[in-house]
């Protein structure tokens, strides 16, 4: 069984307590563990501030964020949508987090972030949308 919840907002970076407190809202009965969601706010934090800061520069434009809460396995999917510039985070190649921080390329280190503490991470460019998915397992992770 699951359930799936969408808010479409305007992709400002002004929006985004609005976009986690609807993410945490369907988190909060799913026995979701405190690291998880934090590890998922930070997720969320950087691909929907990255989509309001690029996708339609110079304007505006909406976002539409989906979650779905899964209960077998007990998981959460988050699909951000927009119709911004086309642009996928994850072909640029993770940063080099060997050297130092005045050494390595501005960047990058934000999706690397999530690629790490996600379970599942794509991108697809469907129709005009850019789509980016990802997904995180919170029934076998310690509270």
């Amino acid at each position: 069984m699951s359930s799936k919840e969408e808010l479409e907002i305007e992709a400002v970076v002004e929006n985004l307590p609005r976009v986690l407190d609807f993410v945490n809202c369907n988190l909060e009965n799913k026995d979701c563990p405190q690291n998880v969601r934090v590890q998922i706010d930070i997720a969320v934090e950087e691909i929907f501030v990255n989509i309001a800061s690029y996708a339609y520069q110079p304007g505006k434009g909406p976002a539409c964020i989906e979650v779905e809460v899964k209960d077998d396995p007990l998981s959460v999917e988050l699909t951000f949508i927009d119709g911004g510039v086309q642009y996928d985070p994850l072909a640029k190649d993770d940063p080099d987090i060997s050297m130092s921080v005045d050494e390595r390329e501005i960047g990058g280190l934000g999706i690397f972030m999530v690629k790490q503490t996600m379970d599942y991470v794509e991108y697809e460019y469907v129709n005009g949308r850019n789509i980016l998915r990802i997904k995180k397992n919170f029934d076998n992770e310690e509270q």
